[in-house]
């Protein structure tokens, strides 16, 4: 297969099914249609969270991942000017922001809806970093603050109005910069001591697996410290980070197998990957309190304010969850997504929920994704763990997150979008996802 081959077929199945399978594949004349990748339990659950009929749950899945898709292209064609990609509220079409009206004709070829805006998306994600650095001064009337695309603009969610505007003003951002939006949210991080068919953390506190990775799992940040030591299954948390972040690994004992599940209660979900998807996708999480729930996704790189402190870089959704859910699971498809952080409300009269993208967690600690199509792998210990990682060699089978930089024969790369590398995907091949460093 040529590399323009490969590199056309790469960039058509970003967020679909049997990604291996796919690149195995002689490419033909244009990028095949994009496949669907959900079984009949997510398109149940979507279908009851989401208000659809089965048939329009299918359909929302294959236009998501058509707009996955064409969201990276786009990333990469219009660089400093690209402010974001979303769903339109119907989550019919894929809406792109710009910032100059020269790149609406491209947009337009993708088949997206141009949008032209006044911030970039570096703007914008450079005006929430002033919060964030902030953060230890943030008021306990101001839950959090995210980034919206739709509106482009900086949200600061409020009890308190006046108590907001000034912790905005004092994290060095003028009135126009930022929108203050009434809120009564009181996130917490959902941990509980409640048994139920999870992982234990000591004594009996319990949580929830996020995804098997070789030599263990991925699940949230507070739910242990490193050295604390789990049951069903056995292991030790290798890494954990919180506040701050909300992410931790745990390295399981010999004889566990990693597979490439998630429980939807009853039945499975496979992983084959983990793409990440635009804002307005759909979402589904899996936790051993509440079970299978699904959202859409409102915002990315929220910050949101626990009563340990504030934790940055979350992703903010309309799913339900309850304590003991905290860690579990989140899949757009049969793409892995993040690990339940926290929220507000439960899944009886709804919540907001934050999730740590699962990419973070995989690029900070050096670890690979157990995904379907291989080969399930026994718990043993990766070879090395990054806590800062750098510039690497380009390896198949490692999760990137936007920004990281490789080299490849020789040559430096800098990652355009998050996802697990496959074999054949080396940098030169696949120009929607890498750029020269």
């Amino acid at each position: 297969m040529t590399r323009r081959s490969v590199a056309a077929l790469a960039v058509a199945v970003l967020s679909a099914a049997g990604l291996a399978a796919a690149l195995a594949t002689t490419a033909t004349a244009g990028p095949p249609p994009p496949q669907l990748a959900a079984d009949s339990g997510m398109i149940a659950a979507m279908a009851r969270d989401l208000h659809l009929t089965p048939d329009q749950a299918r359909d929302r899945i294959a236009r998501e991942t058509a707009a996955t898709r064409t969201e990276t292209s786009l990333k990469a064609r219009l660089g400093p000017g690209f402010a974001g990609a979303w769903m339109n509220a119907d989550a019919t079409r894929l809406v792109v922001g710009v910032t100059a009206a020269s790149q609406i004709q491209a947009v337009e070829a993708e088949g997206a809806e141009p949008r032209l805006v006044g911030r970039s998306l570096g703007r914008l994600d450079a005006l929430r970093s002033k919060l964030d650095r902030n953060a230890r001064q943030a008021p306990r009337s101001v839950p959090g603050w995210y980034v919206d695309l739709p509106t482009n603009s900086v949200v600061v969610l409020a009890r308190d109005t006046a108590a907001a505007k000034a912790f905005a003003q004092a994290s060095g951002l003028a009135e126009g910069d930022v929108r203050i939006e009434p809120s009564t949210e009181e996130p917490r991080p959902l941990i509980d001591v409640i048994g139920g068919n999870a992982y234990y953390i000591g004594s009996g506190t319990r949580c929830s697996v996020g995804f098997p990775v070789n030599g263990g799992f991925v699940t949230a940040g507070h739910c242990g410290t490193p050295g604390a030591t789990t049951t069903q299954p056995s292991g030790t948390f290798a890494g954990s980070s919180f506040p701050g972040n909300d992410y931790a690994w745990v390295r399981t004992a010999a004889g566990n197998t990693s597979r490439p599940l998630v429980n939807r209660y009853p039945g499975t979900v496979p992983v084959a990957g983990s793409t990440e998807a635009p804002v307005g996708a759909s979402v589904c999480r899996s936790g051993s309190t509440t079970g299978w729930h699904c959202g859409t996704v409102q915002q990315k790189n929220a910050s949101v304010t626990y009563p340990e402190g504030t934790i940055t870089g979350l992703t903010r959704t309309n799913a339900c969850a309850e304590p003991g859910d905290s860690g579990g699971s989140w899949l757009t498809g049969d793409q892995a997504q993040g690990v339940t952080s926290g929220g507000s409300g439960n899944c009886t009269s709804g919540g907001t929920t934050y999730f740590q993208p699962v990419n973070e967690i995989l690029q900070v600690y050096g670890l690979q994704l157990v995904v379907s199509g291989g080969t399930p792998t026994s718990t043993t210990p990766p070879t090395s763990t990054t806590t800062n990682p750098g510039q690497t060699t380009w390896q198949p089978g490692v999760a990137y997150t936007t920004g990281s930089l490789v080299t490849y024969d020789g040559v430096g790369y800098r990652c355009l979008q998050g996802h697990t590398s496959q074999p054949g995907w080396d940098p030169p091949s696949v120009p929607a996802l890498w750029e020269s460093a």
